[in-house]
């Protein structure tokens, strides 16, 4: 139900080369060209089509059908049946039948779930099918489809009554606080329009009982041309895509006598009101404060654009200053965010959204509306203005930079938005040349112009509390929610004053090592260089991305190094530092300095192992490798932002709690390990009082003080030559002292035997079951795989058998994997959402599938189905920088054959079902699991809709 995002802004200094116009006053009027790149058309029937050809990911197609119709249009008898109509478009049509078109995708290479998918919202239904196009018939069956959704398909009495529970089941997952509480907010915050009364899953009452003539009225009266469009970008031909899409789409018919697609209005009001929502389940305190609906017509003109800009500077300064209030010892929240909110298409509302800590609504109201205040009164400075102009101008760059790198699917999402709300799609060249020439131009007295204009003054709102009913006397009353807002609003102000911060983060580099070693792998395409303190480094020049350096290390030891009496300091060490910054500078002066730059990096100490993880633009490696250092020998202590960040730890924590899912998952675990006391289990706020700062600072340095026995792999568009010296100055001068730099296997063992526990927690009548199969495993990458393939075949069969055959299930699976460390073992996971009526049914059903692939094991249909996925997926993350910093990480770290992962494909064409009922007999061991269910406090007898 998200609305689409406003688009990036896109700049690049390399234009300044070119003769762009300069837009005055005089021109700022023309109208906003369309992308020459994306041939638009409409056919004779109304419906229009994007197409556009984009060379990544190579032989690949994103196919989008977008319908102008989602629940808005529901009559009141088909509440619900919008959502319910998407279902039924993978259930049976006129070229497919039932069940026939996720097997035909899934032959092909198309996963139902992760690739294969669709969403209805408000006012649209969107249709997601990536096409394979190594096979020509592929892109032609792929139009069939969209063909058949747009008006094929077949409604049969059946297939409506099995689909019944599976959309119930959606429905229940759907249902908890979140839920509750969101019903009762939308009346007020649409103002009682159309749009309260129309939520996309719709009724269950209706959803159980409606005759099969009220959605194929739906289907009828909306699922027509000229509110359509098919979008076609990827590997494909820009004339053969045309004549495709003239082929499968002008046949369709409007209906005759049509009825009109109007668009709901949410009227404004300027009156004053609150509102407190509270429920027991809820996880977080929220209070939000919506201004008076404004209509915002879409963007057409360059002068639209320009505004455009002006609006991203003022959220961009605004949305810093509330963050900087969170970094105080006592932050009075734990997040906020202000700006224009869009409601519905052509709607928006500037409000304030406010994560409440322990100070509760008080101090959190008074901050974020006095910080409004601050904004409009006194508007910004000037020091804000051109850090967020370097952070326009960056990301910019980097756009511009990729624009022949660029994902198919970031076009897609462009096209969906200019299709329904006529978002702006000039094209990368045209954005250019506009912000080239007016970002400059963007004055200190326009943004705070359009800051008074934004932010309301003393209008009327309304104050909405959102949380958690166990503390009663930290819930407050409306009358007291308003008149928070009142008194903030006439406490007075000043301006900000700006901190004076230097423009780098190192006043000079460290002293340089030296390179003493240089190997190249040919096959792999590397350099392996040796340093001067005994560390390795790992390069991989790549042309995946043209503005793109990844960089990342990993060693042996972690926290199991450290005694039971430092578990917390050592858990969260990498936490606590993060959040108190590097060297003299807070976290958001590290942000207020890298204005401009695209460089980030992260350490972390885990279970059994310490890592580091860092990416770039070409310009700014120096900045990531001053980063990498600093944080490795530049940690900074402070007291204040340590105490705010176990404030805010402690506040999420305890809010956690409430929710049954969370409690639950912590049972099974501590089930599972026995409750180990080294378990790793979900945080509780009194974990983060166990945290002693010098403790977690000195475990910090210790391990990250040294680079003993670290590789460090950097993969990206960069130049070998230029980075060798950046390389001798930031990591051949890192410390190398005698550190451990083996693990420690603290005897952690999952509990043997059958093992079966119930829980009964949460209001709604839902339930999970969750099993986890263990034991110990003989490691090999082939065995591995056959291990995920294992899981990726029984998803099949679940989805088959337990969600379409037997309508118990709407979503869950099965995942596995195969340990090395701290020994070589195995776990399965099961987690199998459902009624609670259905535990034992899916619990039967399950075993039956378990049992039934060891005795027969998987055909050569379900493996085929995998291995064309997994072949697919293998060629398109070979052409990606992660995909590769992943594998020489992981070849390094463990001390394996680092070329393994290039023959991949053929390890996977190999896999036979042989393997596979082998492997389904090692690990499905029916003597040895957890089962664990999650029941509501009050079952009660649920009726099969069936």
């Amino acid at each position: 139900m998200n609305n689409t995002m406003l688009k990036k802004v896109l700049f690049s200094a390399l234009l300044l080369a070119f003769s762009w116009p300069v837009y005055g006053a005089e021109n700022l009027e023309v109208p906003l060209p369309l992308d020459p790149q994306v041939r638009i058309g409409k056919l004779d029937n109304g419906l229009t089509y994007y197409i556009r050809k984009n060379a990544k990911p190579e032989n690949k197609v994103e196919l989008r059908l977008v319908v102008k119709a989602g629940s808005i249009l529901e009559d009141d008898d088909q509440q619900g049946l919008a959502h319910f109509t998407e279902h039924m478009a993978f259930d049976g049509s006129r070229h497919f039948k039932k069940h026939e078109l996720v097997s035909y995708l899934q032959n092909i290479g198309v996963k139902f779930g992760a690739d294969l998918n669709a969403y209805t919202s408000f006012d649209e239904t969107v249709y997601i099918l990536p096409i394979p196009t190594d096979k020509p018939e592929n892109l032609e069956t792929g139009f069939l489809v969209l063909e058949d959704w747009a008006q094929g398909v077949t409604m049969e009495d059946g297939a409506i009554d099995q689909e019944r529970n599976i959309v119930l089941e959606e429905a229940r997952m759907g249902k908890g606080a979140d839920d509750r509480m969101v019903r009762k907010l939308l009346p007020e915050v649409f103002n009682g329009s159309q749009y309260a009364k129309r939520i996309p899953i719709g009724k269950e009452s209706i959803l159980k009982h409606f005759p099969h003539a009220v959605i194929r009225r739906f289907y009828a009266d909306w699922y027509r041309p000229d509110l359509m469009a098919v979008i076609v970008v990827g590997d494909v031909d820009t004339a053969q895509a045309e004549k495709m899409v003239r082929a499968h789409f002008e046949g369709l018919k409007n209906p005759v006598g049509e009825r009109p697609r109007k668009y709901v209005d949410i009227p404004s009001s300027n009156r004053t009101s609150g509102l407190v929502i509270t429920d027991r389940e809820a996880t977080e305190n929220v209070v939000r404060i919506g201004y008076p609906v404004r209509k915002f017509p879409p963007d057409l003109t360059i002068a639209d654009y320009r505004k455009g800009l002006i609006k991203n500077l003022f959220t961009s300064m605004l949305t810093q200053r509330l963050q900087e209030l969170t970094q105080q010892e006592n932050p009075p929240f734990i997040g906020a965010y202000s700006g224009e909110e869009s409601l519905a298409p052509g709607f928006k509302s500037f409000t304030s959204s406010v994560y409440l800590g322990r100070g509760g609504a008080a101090p959190a109201i008074t901050a974020v509306v006095q910080e409004n205040a601050r904004a409009r009164l006194f508007g910004f400075n000037q020091e804000e203005m051109e850090r967020a102009k370097k952070r326009m101008h960056r990301d910019a760059e980097t756009a511009y930079n990729e624009r022949n790198k660029s994902e198919s699917s970031g076009y897609v999402r462009e096209y969906i938005g200019n299709f329904l709300e006529q978002e702006p799609i000039p094209g990368i060249a045209n954005e250019y040349a506009y912000i080239t020439d007016l970002l400059p131009g963007i004055s200190l007295d326009e943004v705070n112009s359009y800051t008074r204009q934004v932010i309301p003054g003393h209008s009327g709102k309304m104050v909405a509390y959102m949380g958690s009913s166990h503390e009663k006397e930290k819930i407050p009353t409306t009358t007291q929610l308003l008149k928070l807002v009142k008194a903030a609003e006439k406490t007075p102000l000043t301006a900000k004053a700006e901190k004076n911060l230097p423009s780098a983060l190192m006043a000079q580099p460290p002293k340089a090592g030296s390179i003493v070693g240089e190997k190249q792998d040919k096959k792999l395409g590397t350099i392996e260089l040796a340093l001067s303190n005994g560390v390795n480094v790992i390069l991989k020049p790549t042309d995946f991305k043209n503005d793109q350096v990844m960089i990342g290390a990993a060693r042996f030891g972690g926290r199991s190094l450290y005694g039971e009496h430092d578990m917390y300091s050592a858990r969260y060490s990498s936490s606590v530092v993060y959040s108190m910054g590097l060297d003299s500078f807070t976290p958001l002066d590290l942000t207020k300095i890298m204005s401009g730059k695209s460089a980030s990096l992260y350490t972390s100490i885990d279970g059994f192992t310490e890592s580091i993880s860092g990416s770039a633009g070409i310009d700014d490696i120096e900045s990531l490798f001053q980063l990498l250092y600093m944080r490795m020998m530049e940690p900074r202590k402070d007291e204040t932002l340590f105490h705010a960040f176990v404030s805010k730890s402690q506040d999420m924590a305890k809010e956690s709690m409430s929710n049954p899912e969370t409690v639950f998952y912590d049972m099974l675990q501590t089930t599972l390990y026995n409750n180990h006391p080294r378990l790793a289990h979900v945080a509780k706020p009194e974990d983060f009082s166990h945290i002693d700062l010098d403790r977690a600072l000195a475990i910090y340095r210790d391990r990250f003080g040294s680079a003993k026995g670290m590789t460090f792999v950097m993969v990206g568009s960069f130049d070998v030559e230029k980075i060798k010296p950046l390389i001798a100055t930031y990591l051949a001068s890192l410390p190398a002292g005698e550190i451990p730099t083996r693990y420690q296997d603290l005897g952690m063992r999952p509990i043997t035997g059958v093992v079966k526990k119930e829980m009964r927690i949460g209001i709604e009548p839902k339930s999970r079951v969750s099993l986890a199969f263990t034991g110990d495993a003989a490691y090999s990458r082939e065995e591995n795989r056959r291990m995920r393939m294992l899981m990726e075949v029984m998803n099949i069969r679940i989805v088959d058998n337990l969600r379409q055959k037997l309508s118990l299930i709407y979503s869950g699976g099965m995942s596995g994997a195969i340990d090395r460390v701290p020994y070589a073992s195995y776990r399965i996971n099961v987690n199998l959402p459902c009624g609670p009526e259905n535990v034992d049914k899916v619990v039967s059903a399950l075993f039956a599938e378990i049992e039934k692939i060891k005795k027969e094991g998987p055909t050569k249909e379900e493996i085929d189905k995998v291995k064309k996925n997994w072949i697919e997926e293998y060629r398109i993350a070979m052409r990606t920088n992660s995909k590769w910093l992943a594998s020489l990480q992981d070849a390094a770290l463990f001390g394996t054959d680092p070329a393994a992962f290039l023959s991949d494909e053929e390890g996977i064409d190999a896999i036979t079902p042989e393997e596979i009922k082998a492997a389904a007999n090692r690990y499905f061991n029916t003597g040895n699991y957890v089962q664990a269910v999650l029941y509501p406090e009050k079952q009660t007898k649920v009726a099969n809709n069936k």
